[in-house]
């Protein structure tokens, strides 16, 4: 449990070093499927005066197991990933700049270029707008439950796109580590200031389906061929 903690305040501070957060905006999940047990932040806790003793631990409920701090608020949502997502080992949000913008403009983020096909074999899609119901109620929940309904509907396949823009509020990524989830929102980020660039530039131009999945499988086909 105690590696876990540790590996989870590392990640939570990997966001503060990549400059993805500003005050408490932003929080690192990991978990633990043999034990039963996720690790995230606590809420509302300072990144300069967080410690990893304070990383707090539940359970697939929400149970908490091992803490004296509140967990992040966003952990329903955390939990709802995991839930569906089984692959998945960590999970990441944030509020950075340009992934957000995307978010509150309701866009999905096209495949426009071979830096954004290198890691998502697709746009990175925008959920719908939660109803009132949903944001009165359970409303972390829902927001997982958006989140893979969304890549239900689309016939998304998570280990393909690891990220998602909740509409109106943010990125969400995943991976099958926290330093893999981390990486994945540090991606994000700067394929969707591309993207945004690019827009500016050149709003019709699109890319070709061969090279998006050129780039795609050299680095996660059946004969990936990137890297040593």
């Amino acid at each position: 449990m105690n590696r876990l903690k540790e590996l989870v305040y590392e990640a939570n501070l990997d966001l503060v070093r990549h400059n993805l957060v500003l005050f408490t905006w932003g929080n690192v999940s990991a978990i633990d499927r043999e034990q039963g047990w996720i690790a995230i932040k606590p809420s509302g806790v300072s990144y300069a005066e967080m410690t990893a003793e304070q990383m707090v631990v539940v359970n697939p409920d929400g149970k908490i197991v091992d803490g004296k701090h509140k967990p992040s608020s966003d952990t329903a949502t955390h939990l709802v990933l995991y839930r569906h997502f089984p692959e998945i080992g960590s999970v990441v949000h944030t509020h950075s700049t340009f992934a957000a913008s995307w978010a509150q403009a309701r866009r999905a983020i096209p495949n426009v270029g071979t830096t954004h096909a290198d890691y998502f074999s697709r746009e990175i899609p925008c959920t719908r707008p939660m109803t009132d119901t949903e944001i009165g109620g359970d409303y972390e929940t829902e927001t997982g439950n958006v989140i893979v309904e969304c890549f239900r509907q689309q016939n998304i396949n998570p280990g393909h796109v690891p990220g998602v823009l909740v509409s109106n509020h943010g990125p969400f990524t995943w991976g099958k580590s926290a330093a893999d989830a981390v990486h994945h929102a540090v991606v994000l980020e700067e394929v969707a200031k591309m993207a945004f660039l690019t827009h500016l530039l050149n709003p019709q131009l699109p890319m070709s389906q061969a090279l998006i999945e050129k780039h795609f499988s050299r680095k996660h086909g059946p004969h990936a061929y990137y890297g040593q």
